[in-house]
Order: structure tokens, then sequence, then C-alpha cells
């Protein structure tokens, strides 16, 4: 199983972004600087760079030289200790987590790398501990409830893993097709709440636009019995309906999502050369709304008004309000506002100066995304009227 919640990223051009602040410009001239930070930076790129290549053990020596610079750089931290992790040095990955969490013991993703190793360890009741104070910091952290899950069917504790991984899949949809192949759910599989997780695969297949049964068995890869099982039951519920499409001399069985369930999601339907298109067929109400808290927040964070950004910034995660289309749609900004909700309460105004230009061009981004959705939604109703 792989729970780990990054891949070695690709390879930065740095010829596209030349390095801004390693000269100055000053009244006698042009100065050549040492800018430590950009050192830094360089060290961490390179790190980067050598664990895309799977060069880890070169990875670490760019990333301690990196933290000789500045040892408190969380992200080199947790970089280096994911590197060490990879080569089998355990103990050195768990010595740079914890300097994470002595730095911020309410790390979320720190706590989550931490369970990985206790896991890889096989020592699941410690792996639970850790991964648990992962989901107490941030509760809408997917991959630490989808790890979490996976220790407490190890452990045998099986209503509270069906429980976690429900709330991973309520997250990122995704971990439900994660969770059908991994083997670390063997002892839920017979359960009746893991044979509803199949039917969330086979449902989230048809509506990426996936219709017919050999298309949902190969995009899910799940035996072709159990997504029967699963349409069949799915039928029942009234969520899909079946028709049949003529191809030759046969009829093809063809789902679809019931009426009632296309109106109020995103269907994503195939296009030329199996491209896929998004298109918005329920009501736009949703995106109005959260558009508008963009707008709040964004007033809010320029006129660094701490108390007002916290209270708009409130609207995005709250449950009640664009909770729900935030995790839907912008699930990073989501996860990134969260984060900045609890960075305002514990550092108040220097953290929203520190911050506050990459926060607007987060809600920046995500405002231009609603705008283009609402449009989309207005064009297909006028289409289909």
């Amino acid at each position: 199983m792989t729970k780990s919640t990054k891949n070695p990223p690709k390879k930065p051009d740095d010829t596209q972004n030349p390095p801004k602040d390693s000269i100055e410009v000053s009244r006698g001239g042009v100065t050549s600087l040492t800018d430590e930070d950009y050192n830094r930076k360089k060290l961490f790129k390179k790190g980067i760079n050598l664990m895309a290549d799977e060069k880890l053990e070169e990875a670490c020596e760019a990333f301690e030289q990196a933290l000789r610079i500045d040892p408190q750089n969380v992200e080199t931290l947790l970089k280096l200790g994911y590197a060490r992790f990879h080569i089998g040095k355990h103990t050195e990955a768990l010595a740079a987590y914890d300097q994470v969490l002595d730095i911020d013991i309410t790390h979320p993703e720190a706590w989550n790398l931490k369970s990985l190793v206790d896991y890889e360890q096989k020592n699941y009741s410690k792996a639970l501990d850790a991964v648990q104070n992962a989901v107490d910091s941030d509760p809408n952290f997917g991959m630490a409830w989808y790890n979490k899950a996976c220790y407490l069917s190890l452990l045998s504790q099986i209503p509270e893993s069906l429980d976690a991984l429900k709330r991973s899949i309520e997250i990122d949809v995704k971990n439900a097709r994660k969770a059908v192949k991994d083997r670390d759910f063997i002892n839920v599989r017979i359960e009746e709440g893991f044979k509803r997780i199949i039917e969330v695969v086979a449902l989230e297949s048809i509506r990426q636009g996936y219709h017919t049964l050999g298309s949902i068995v190969w995009t899910t890869l799940l035996n072709k019995s159990d997504v029967e099982e699963a349409l069949a039951k799915l039928q029942e519920r009234g969520l899909i309906t079946q028709h049949e499409k003529r191809e030759g001399f046969h009829r093809i069985p063809v789902y679809d999502l019931a009426k009632q369930i296309s109106d109020n999601i995103t269907v994503e339907k195939r296009g030329f050369l199996g491209l896929t298109r998004k298109k918005l067929t329920g009501p736009i109400q949703s995106f109005r709304v959260l558009s508008e808290s963009v707008q709040i927040a964004k007033t809010a964070i320029e006129e660094e008004d701490v108390e007002e950004t916290m209270k708009s910034l409130d609207v995005f995660v709250n449950s009640d309000k664009c909770g729900p289309v935030m995790i839907e749609q912008f699930f990073d900004e989501h996860r990134d506002i969260r984060l900045w909700r609890a960075r305002l309460d514990h550092r108040g105004r220097d953290y929203l100066i520190e911050n506050k230009d990459r926060m607007l061009n987060v809600l920046e981004n995500v405002g231009a995304s609603v705008t283009k959705k609402m449009r989309s939604g207005s064009d297909d109703t006028s289409d289909n009227l």
C-alpha cells in the first residue's frame, strides 16, 4: 500500500525563474550579495531534483546542507524525513519529523508521515496514535483518515475502520477506488459497509463518463462480479438507471445516474479522443455564495483586519456553508484555508501580513474558477431550454 501524501515532484526548470535577489542595484552600481535564503532554496530544489531522479542518498545530503542554513525550515525537514524513510533509515526519518513537531506540535503532515514509519515497522498501535494526532490537527486531512482506517483494520477494529474510511472518502472520493484494492482492508472486505464503498467506486466511475459494465470494470480494476453486484444495489436504491444500446446484433446494458443525482453533481462527459470535459448540471446557487464569500474575504485580507479575515475564512470550511463545495471543487485550496485559519488564530496580524499576497492569489484563482463554472452552468441551462 502506498500511503505517502507526496510523491517526488518533477524537476523544476530553474531557467524560467532566475533568482531576483542575488544582486542589488545601489547608487554605487550593481553589487553581488550572499543571500542565505537564496542558497537554502537552491539546495532545497537540488534535493527535490535528486529525489525525482531517485538519488535519495544525495537528496538527503542536499537537504542536510540546506538545514545548516536554516535548521528550522519545516518544508526541508519533511522532505529530509521522507527521503530517509524511502532508503530505510527509519530512525533518522523519525528524528526529522520530531524536529518539525518541536516547531509545531499540531503539524498534521508530520504526524501522518511519522505514522507511516510505525506502519512500516508493523507497530500499528503506535501508528494509530500518530495518525490520530494528524486528524485532530486537521479534520479534513483525507489521507490521514485513510491511513487511520488501514491501521484500524489491521488491528481488527472493524466498525471504527469503516467509519474512518467513509470519512476519508467524504473528503476525497478517490480514496474509495484506492481502498477496494488495498490489502490492508482484508479484514473488512466481507462487511456490508465495505460493499457500500465498492458501490461508491462504481457510482463515481459512471459520474466520470463510463457507462457500460466493461468500461466500469476496466477503470476501477474491480472484479466483474463485484461491479455487477454493486450496480444491482445502486439500481435497487434508485441511484442509477439502466437502458440498452445496440451494437451490431447485440444489446449492451448502459448505466446512467438517476435524474435526482445528476441534477445535483458535476458530471464528466467523454469527449473526442477520450478526453473529459466537466459540465455543471446542477444549480449554481452555491457558486454564487462562494463567489460573494471570496470577495468578502479578499476585502478583509487587503484591509489586514485579522478578526474579519478569520470570520470570512470560516465560511469556506464550515460544513453548513461553503465547506462541501470547497471540498468537492477546490480541495487543495480548502486545506490551505484551514491552515491559514489555524495560523491566524495562533500568530494573528504578523501571519496575515507575511502571507497576504499568497492568500489573495489563492482566493483570486478560486474566484476566477467559480466565475467560469457559473458561466458554464448558465450556458448549459440555456442550451437545455
